[in-house]
């Protein structure tokens, strides 16, 4: 993980990077069952709403919370695929400048210890999406979920992994790591 928190720094220009969470995920439900890794997300989603990337950042950061929170921060993840290149399921994101404000829609989340927020990305024909075929592990996307910034810059990138029709019927299932990151500026 030190090599993601490295490279936020270095992409971003943040002077602080905390690295919170990390997780595998493989589209061979037969290994995901085995090992408890998660599943690849076939939805359109961004991780984080206008309320829940601040709270993140409480739950993460406790007494420092507030006093970080009245400067910019992000949340920042980096994806990469493990083990092989990706042949099923890729990721694909959209371009931020073409998703409206009105085709996302807030999703609560229930877990043991907290509540959390992603919005659901709805069809827009004007949207862009685009994906790296057969990316290789020593390939990496790195995209920004939250932005407390409200100045024209991208804010959210919404994303989704997806059934892509040209890949071979034996293709090898999706494996893959992402590390979530709040990005200090």
């Amino acid at each position: 993980m030190d090599k993601g928190y490295q490279l936020i720094e270095a992409e971003s220009g943040a002077n602080r990077v905390v690295v919170f969470d990390h997780t595998l995920r493989t589209a061979d439900d037969a290994f995901r069952e085995q090992h408890k890794i998660r599943e690849v997300v076939r939805r359109a989603h961004n991780d984080y709403t206008e309320w829940s990337g601040p709270q993140r950042v409480r739950d993460i950061m406790g007494d420092e919370a507030e006093e970080l929170l009245r400067g910019r921060f992000a949340i920042i993840q980096v994806w990469r695929p493990i083990n092989h290149p990706v042949e099923s399921h890729p990721l694909a994101i959209c371009d931020a400048q073409t998703v409206r404000p009105e085709s996302l829609v807030v999703n609560e989340r229930h877990y043991q210890d907290r509540v959390g927020q992603t919005y659901a990305i709805t069809y827009d024909p004007e949207q862009r999406w685009y994906w790296f075929p057969r990316m290789r592990p020593d390939e990496a996307l790195i995209f920004k979920v939250y932005e407390s910034l409200r100045d024209g810059r991208a804010r959210w990138t919404a994303h989704t992994a997806f059934a892509d029709p040209p890949a071979p019927p034996h293709a090898r299932p999706r494996e893959s790591i992402e590390i979530r990151t709040l990005a200090f500026f």
